[in-house]
Order: structure tokens, then sequence, then C-alpha cells
């Protein structure tokens, strides 16, 4: 072979080699990205080819909450809701006009078959001539604890807002997690296109915002439940014990102001002076603002932080349309707005995710885990190609586990004899914590639980938001609105 011959063979081996690298590189590589109907909402041939796919179910303890129908149009496969919205905050929707949310989005890339980790059913479904198909995806999610969560805000009224987290202390796992009002995502899932755009209107100018998780994307003021995070820096400190004596009398007066801190209705909490423990079961403004201030802004702070506030760790349900909040302490308040924070409020704000972590921590003998909600991923054959392993949070624990429990046996008693009586369960060691947060004059109080059982050994951590029911405000506590809530979820985890 002359040598012209010889290098034009060599370019073509070249050339040859650099296709099929390059071939590979976009088949594999990039298939998830090129291919994701998320990422490429508008381009018309990616939105019909995955709208047409048959996409992996979303399980919950074996049983489908998302999964795809033979259909008998050009898209081959419906996705239908069974349980619609109950589920809806955790499924999200799947529609061809108007993208995609929840799990369903944020675990695209297996429901729909295009993940790399699916590489081998993708050529084998390649080599079969067959569409690809997509993989399963089991949540973590206690089914009874949902459907206890869902029925106790629906049972409340048509029109309430609000939501319920439950977790399982030891691992994080989301056991439930409800927001009101819900939504049907099979009406934006029908083929039906012209409807879909109706009912996505229709929501998107609902006033009370039913496509809001507002268990992740609701932040207001935690209010007396707040005084868990006062009380546990308090114990860490090793400064208070569950008998130290506190300020119990009507107001306290604050530095560098004329105001008084006041507690609610105006009394006083049973004394001059009461103990540590008496304060958390009465609730007592005076007692925390003096806590507050006397252990101070700085490690008010820490505490919170360390048991999340500030912190973004929950990503199961990212997608374009959730704006998940960041729970926050002040940066820098002065003592007066210290005091306040000290009992949830002033610019204190939580997400009932990050009430319900707070509840977990101290169940967790002060260790809090990061929540997640995706347990398990598997493959159209049901190999498992992942799986979700419990973590801690940066920076534990939170507070010492003979602080955790103290505070403990601290909230077991404000359950047994204090403003949490409404959250027993007969034979049942539960701990919780009440609150009701005040919002603005015009508006009325929100009402917060926080809760775990059994109080020994915590199989669930529960919190509660009823951000507004329509009932009068004089009818609103967190004891008379949201506790019930609690006690239902944490009966249906334990109660098996």
């Amino acid at each position: 072979m002359n040598k012209p011959i010889r290098n034009l063979a060599v370019a073509c081996m070249v050339l040859f080699v650099a296709l099929l690298v390059n071939a590979t590189y976009v088949q594999y590589w990039q298939a998830e990205e090129l291919t994701s109907l998320s990422k490429h909402p508008d381009n018309k041939r990616v939105r019909d080819a995955e709208f047409s796919r048959e996409r992996g179910a979303i399980l919950v303890r074996g049983k489908a909450v998302a999964e795809s129908d033979k259909s008998d149009d050009s898209y081959k496969f419906q996705r239908v809701y069974p349980q619609g919205p109950e589920y809806a905050h955790l499924t999200g929707f799947f529609s061809r006009d108007w993208g995609l949310g929840g799990v369903e989005s944020s675990q695209n890339s297996i429901l729909s078959g295009s993940d790399s980790k699916l590489f081998v059913n993708r050529v084998i479904d390649l080599v079969d001539n067959q569409s690809p198909k997509g993989g399963s995806v089991t949540l973590t999610v206690d089914p009874d604890a949902q459907k206890a969560a869902y029925d106790g805000l629906n049972a409340l009224g048509d029109n309430v807002r609000g939501a319920v987290v439950a977790i399982e202390p030891s691992t994080g796992k989301i056991l439930a997690m409800v927001s009101s009002p819900s939504y049907n995502p099979n009406r934006l899932a029908t083929h039906d296109f012209t409807e879909v755009g109706r009912a996505k209107q229709r929501l998107e100018q609902n006033d009370l915002s039913p496509l809001n998780n507002r268990a992740i994307e609701e932040v207001l003021p935690p209010g007396s439940t707040f005084k868990l995070v006062t009380a546990a820096a308090a114990l860490d400190s090793g400064k208070y014990n569950p008998d130290t004596m506190v300020p119990g009398g009507s107001s306290l007066d604050l530095p560098q102001t004329n105001t008084d801190l006041i507690n609610d209705g105006g009394g006083a909490c049973g004394g001059d002076t009461i103990t540590l423990t008496r304060a958390l079961e009465v609730s007592c403004n005076v007692s925390f603002g003096d806590v507050g201030l006397k252990v101070g802004a700085d490690r008010l702070r820490d505490t919170a932080e360390k048991f999340g506030f500030g912190t973004r760790v929950f990503k199961d349900l990212d997608d374009s349309l959730t704006k998940q909040e960041l729970s926050r302490f002040p940066e820098d308040p002065d003592p007066p707005q210290t005091a306040l924070s000290a009992i949830g409020q002033f610019d204190v704000a939580a997400t009932p995710l990050q009430m319900a972590m707070i509840g977990a921590g101290i169940a967790n003998d002060g260790v809090v885990m990061k929540p997640y909600l995706v347990d398990e991923i598997k493959s159209p054959k049901l190999d498992v190609i992942g799986k979700t392993e419990p973590e801690k949070m940066p920076d534990q624990p939170a507070i010492s586990s003979a602080a955790a429990r103290d505070l403990t046996q601290m909230m077991v008693s404000v359950v047994d004899n204090g403003t949490a009586r409404t959250a027993q369960i007969p034979g049942v060691e539960v701990a919780g914590k009440t609150g009701t947060a005040q919002s603005s004059p015009d508006r009325p109080p929100y009402a917060w639980f926080v809760s775990f059982a059994p109080a020994e050994t915590p199989a669930v951590a529960v919190a509660v938001l009823v951000q507004d029911a329509g009932v009068a405000r004089d009818q609103i506590s967190g004891s008379g609105l949201a506790a019930p809530i609690a006690k239902s979820v944490m009966e249906a985890v334990i109660g098996k």
C-alpha cells in the first residue's frame, strides 16, 4: 500500500472511531438531557415522544400512586393517579403542555427510562425494536399516616390552608406529607389538552394556591412550638434543667423599651416563679422570653441552625414549580427582639417540614437526620438500582442526648398535664408542644403542633400547621385544631 492510500485509510479510521465515540456520547452520556421533557418542554418532538412512552410507576408500599395505562389514542399511554389529591403534592403531575411537578419531575429520568442507570435496558429495547420503558420509584410514605393526615385536614373544612409532615426520627424517612388545599393531578394529565389548559388556569387563579406545597413552601412564625428550640438551647447550655425556676408572672420587663412581654390572655403562669417544665406545660411567654434573654441570641441561632434552620437539605421534590423556602432565625436581634424570637415571633419563620425535623431530632437523642422521600428506584425488570441511605444533618448532634431526654420528658408533661391534652393516646406516652402564632391584626393566628410517639421508643414525629381554618379567632389554637390531627397520624403509625 502506497503512502497516500495508507494516510487516507488512517484518516478514515480516525473519522470512523470519532463517529462511534460521538454516537456513544450522545446515546449514553447526553441521552438523559436531550430526551428530558423537564429540560426541553418546548421541543415538540421530545415532548410527544416522552408523552407517548410507558412511564414507570410511583409506588407506596407496593401500590401505585402514579402509573401509566394504555390509551386508545396516538399517545399510547395515559398517566393516572389512583389517589389523586391525597398524594398530589408528592407525585406532582405529568402533562404534555404544562411540564411536570413533584416526583414526576425530580425522578423524571428514571420514570421515563432515559436515565444513564437504565442504559442496558435501553439497548435491549433498541435491539428488540421496543419503546423504552421507565423504571419505578418507591416512596418512604406510610399510606395509613398519609391518609390520616389528609383526612384530618379535610375534616376542618373545604377551604382550609395547612400542612402535615410526619418523619421517622431514626432515619429521616418522610412518612406523610400533605398540603391543603390539594388538587387532582389527573386533570392535568388527561389527553384532552383544552381541558388541561382550563384546569391549570383555574388552579393558578385560585386564591388558596392549591398547587403550592405548604409543607415545604410556606414559612410562617412557629409561635410557641419554637419554645422547643429555646428549651433545647437552655438545657444544652448546662445552666438549666427541667426543675430550674424561671419567672412566671404576667409580664416581662424588656430591656431598651417601654413595652413589656405578656402572656397570651394577659394572665400569670401560676406564680412569680415556676419550673422550666411548668413553663413549657402552660406555654409561658414570660418564662421563655426571660430564658431567651439569658441564653442569648447567638446560642438560640446556633441551636436553630443545628436543627436545620437556614439549610436546604430536602431535594426529593425539586422541580421548576416548587420554590422551597428556608426556615430562618434573625441575624442580629437586639434584646427585645431576642425575647420575642425565643417565643417564635418577631422574624422567626419555619416550614412544617422544619418543625417536624425539630421534633424528630429531639426524639432521636438530639441527632437530626436528613429528611428524604425517595426510598428506592428500580429498573423496568424490578432490579434495585438505587436506594437512599439515612444520613445525619451537618454539625450533629443538635443537642446532647441528656438534654434531649430531659426535653422529651418535659414534652410528655405538656401532653399529660399542659396545653396538649388533646394529643393523648391511651396506653402510649406522647411528647408534644402546641403553638398559636400571631401574624397580623387583620388575620387570625396560625395553629401549630409538634409531637412524637412513643416517647421512649419514637416511631414517628409529626408537625401540623393550620394556617387558616375559616373559624373565629378565639377558636384557633394548636391544641384545638392541630393536635388532634397529629394524634391521628401518630396512631396510624404506631397502632399496627
